[in-house]
């Protein structure tokens, strides 16, 4: 079965499944590189790995339009609901749950998570989705970690991971990454959207394909990958 995904830009993905739409991390009003705007998307579902504003982004508007399902950690479902954003599934680090459309487990990231208002957010995470027969690493915001390793004993088909630096993995660090988990295909993401984050994900392409076995894509705003 095909798992399609549209990157949006930043760390914000749209996967289909069966018919069923899951966005992560919608941050998309007053991000210059978006490929949509919040009224243009249309998920059944939001994840959201933690409480920044671009990754929280427009979740609580897309929510409430749309009346998607919200899976994030307990410390953001508490504040999403005094948002007023009742369809919710709280998760935590290390835990997964079965939805009808897949299994989602929250990973840890080395991060911070802090709500727009500077409320606690709770700790951060990464995403393994299990979507049909396809494992997917969404790494979000992270440092490297020797624990990828335990990840990329999954089986990962598809790793997603940071590369802008200063807030996140650098090109250096995302590469080693991908020594640690072995996907069979990687994207880069987290670049660019701001100066102080502005890569070349061509060249870390072209040494990815020297020093592993990983099929790279690089993607630019709006474009659709298929599984």
């Amino acid at each position: 079965m095909t798992v399609k995904l549209t990157w949006y830009s930043h760390a914000c993905f749209m996967f289909e499944v069966n018919g069923t739409r899951i966005l992560t991390d919608p941050f998309l009003t007053g991000n210059p590189l978006a490929a949509a705007s919040p009224e243009e998307v249309s998920p059944d579902v939001i994840i959201v790995s933690h409480g920044h504003g671009d990754h929280l982004g427009d979740t609580v508007a897309i929510a409430k339009r749309t009346g998607a399902l919200v899976i994030s950690n307990f410390e953001i479902q508490n504040w999403l609901a005094g948002q007023g954003v009742q369809n919710a599934h709280p998760q935590h680090i290390g835990g997964a749950h079965a939805f009808p459309w897949g299994t989602v487990k929250l990973t840890i990231a080395h991060h911070g998570s802090a709500m727009p208002d500077g409320s606690y957010g709770g700790n951060p995470a990464g995403l393994l989705l299990y979507l049909e027969d396809k494992k997917i690493y969404h790494a979000c915001d992270t440092g490297l970690f020797y624990d990828m390793k335990l990840i990329g004993e999954e089986g990962i088909d598809l790793a997603i991971l940071p590369i802008g630096d200063n807030f996140t993995m650098g090109p250096d660090d995302a590469l080693r990454a991908v020594k640690l988990i072995a996907p069979a295909r990687v994207v880069p993401i987290h670049y660019d959207t701001f100066p102080v984050i502005a890569q070349d994900p061509h060249a870390w392409a072209r040494r990815v394909r020297a020093e592993t076995e990983a099929r790279v894509d690089v993607l630019s705003p709006g474009d659709t990958l298929a599984l």
